[in-house]
């Protein structure tokens, strides 16, 4: 079935429709499409386009529609809906569409679609932040490196290090929920392009959908796909931040650096090498990272010379937000589940963060503190680093004490890594 062959005199070829057709992946859009159906024959009805009877028998027949089979195969979702409404309630199904155009059909079915997949994304990214609280209330001083171009730097502790991660995804949800709250308007009723000639109440349509006004041009609301955009850019920062944090656990627990031991219900094996256990959920995580920059890419370079108002290209938004969505949906339970069974080796953390190369800034400063200015304090302890001498021989000589719980204790200023602070911040954050 399709729903515009009145103007040609012979079918779509197979080449066209192999072409053209969006089924096999806008099918993800049907919950969204009846959604989206059941409100316009209601705001017909409030329009008298449609009869209290005429309505309630469409919005019967929408909502006992059963979702698209395998066999299925139509132009894409609005056709189906139609096709499938008229076999229910017969030629009744041809005046659903009376004001509305497929143009604005999908846009509104993009952004139902949209809003669920950021709620989907902030409540599994909640859950990624939770796992690293408590990681955080439980490490909050148990030391570690801290590191600076992959360098030996400075002692942190194990719960600071979560609590960056939670800074960057509360950031990251911040970003999901400012894009729902601006791209909360309802495009229904702009119809093709000019918007439609029923005198539809659009603010009520837009209410009973869930969004909070109409939108308010026709020309851009048929052609707006801000929404997917700053969907695909959050998700793809989203990723990046979680690349980081799978980075990260890499290199804590790989083999030579052994402060951390994956959980093996979250590792892989080798079918060659019967020692190995790798970090494949790490790996994925890096390289999905990867492909969301690309997905982002994409639709930016699609959209960048589109004129006004609806063009076919458009059809190609959806799958690279099906994919981002489908991606975010398996990995961030899978970094959740791997936080918590994350299993830390203490000892050979401290023993790690309690070597000269991650005291010396530690020393500088007590040296510092007792008089001397810091450059030439900087300076003495560079050069016992040089001359391989134990820096406790020079904090000897100054008459000054050193360690790592001294060094943790005093980074106590907002945002620091002393255990006091960290404590706070992962009590303020739970």
């Amino acid at each position: 079935m399709t729903l515009w062959g009145g103007r040609f005199a012979s079918g779509p070829s197979e080449l066209l429709r192999r072409f053209n057709d969006s089924f096999a992946f806008d099918r993800e859009l049907f919950d969204a499409d009846v959604r989206g159906s059941v409100a316009w024959a209601r705001a017909l009805a409030d329009a008298n386009a449609l009869t209290a009877e005429e309505c309630a028998a469409i919005v019967e027949g929408l909502e006992a529609l059963a979702a698209p089979g395998a066999d299925d195969d139509f132009e894409d979702i609005h056709s189906y809906v139609e096709a499938k409404l008229r076999e229910r309630v017969g030629a009744l199904a041809g005046k659903l569409h009376t004001g509305r155009s497929r143009n604005d059909q999908v846009a509104t079915d993009l952004k139902l679609w949209l809003k669920e997949a950021c709620n989907e994304a902030l409540q599994s990214i909640d859950a990624v932040s939770k796992s690293l609280v408590r990681r955080a209330v439980e490490e909050v001083a148990t030391p570690m490196p801290g590191y600076t171009h992959l360098k030996q730097a400075e002692p942190i502790t194990f719960g600071h290090w979560c609590l960056a991660y939670v800074e960057m995804l509360a950031r990251d949800a911040a970003r999901l929920a400012d894009a729902a709250r601006r791209n909360d308007e309802c495009p229904l009723g702009s119809g093709a392009l000019s918007g439609t000639p029923i005198a539809i109440d659009r603010e009520a349509l837009a209410k009973s959908l869930g969004f909070a006004r109409a939108t308010a041009n026709s020309l851009d609301s048929v052609s707006d796909r801000d929404f997917a955009a700053e969907y695909l850019f959050a998700a793809a920062m989203l990723l990046s931040h979680l690349s980081r944090l799978a980075e990260d656990l890499i290199f804590f627990t790989s083999d030579e650096v052994a402060f951390a031991e994956l959980p093996d219900a979250m590792a892989t094996g080798s079918s060659r090498m019967p020692q190995k256990k790798n970090p494949d959920v790490l790996e994925l995580v890096r390289g999905h990272a990867g492909r969301a920059i690309g997905e982002l890419t994409g639709l930016l370079a699609l959209l960048k010379g589109l004129p006004l108002a609806y063009d076919k290209d458009l059809q190609l938004d959806k799958e690279p937000l099906f994919r981002t969505r489908l991606t975010l949906a398996a990995a961030l339970p899978a970094l959740a589940a791997l936080l918590d069974g994350l299993q830390l080796d203490r000892a050979r953390m401290r023993d790690a963060a309690s070597r000269d190369l991650l005291l010396a800034t530690t020393l500088t400063d007590a040296i510092a503190a007792n008089g001397v200015p810091f450059r030439e304090a900087h300076e003495l302890v560079g050069n016992a680093m040089r001359d391989r001498t134990p820096l406790q021989s020079l904090a000897e000589k100054h008459g000054v004490t050193f360690s790592v719980d001294e060094a943790l204790a005093k980074r106590s200023a907002k945002g620091g890594t002393s255990p006091l602070r960290v404590k706070e911040a992962a009590e303020a954050r739970a």
